[in-house]
């Protein structure tokens, strides 16, 4: 049986250990900002996907991306000497995406309010393509709503 709850704990302690190891076991100064933004460890606890985001642009983070594929080794030796475990997962570093779907979002939702503000416009001079009330009514002649209604026999 898995336990998610022990699971959750180590990923949780993990994310605080790389994020310590990167700032005591790397001794490069072109790894830049990176963020540590999310740790998942497999339900067995033998592998750990860490998550990181990196400020800057492609150059920043492939350069990044290099460092840690690097000191791998060593930040698992640090993490496992912090856990306290058994076995020390293993950790893939994967660059996350949160970052440049969140600025595509922010891109729509602009689209999207500027296509609402031209139909606004467009809709303040719009008047209606038929009659204001296209629903029937029934006609009433001049005639008779003058005179009233027509009694027979009545003289």
């Amino acid at each position: 049986m898995v336990d998610q709850a022990r699971a959750r704990r180590i990923a949780e302690r993990t994310k605080q250990l790389v994020t310590q190891g990167l700032s005591q076991v790397v001794k490069d100064e072109r790894v830049g900002f990176v963020t540590i933004t999310d740790v998942r460890v497999t339900g067995d606890l033998q592998h750990a996907s860490v998550f990181y985001t990196v400020l800057g642009g492609d150059e920043d983070r492939e350069t990044a991306a290099e460092i840690l594929e690097n000191y791998r080794g060593r930040l698992r030796s640090f993490v496992g000497k912090g856990l306290g475990i058994r076995l020390t997962p293993t950790l893939e570093f994967i660059l996350d995406a949160l970052p440049e779907d969140a600025q595509h979002m922010d891109d729509l939702l602009r689209r999207v309010a500027a296509r609402d503000a031209e139909l606004a416009a467009t809709r303040g001079a719009s008047t209606y393509a038929g009659e204001a009330d296209p629903y029937r009514k029934p006609r009433v002649d001049d005639d008779e709503a003058d005179d009233g209604p027509d009694v027979a026999g009545a003289r």
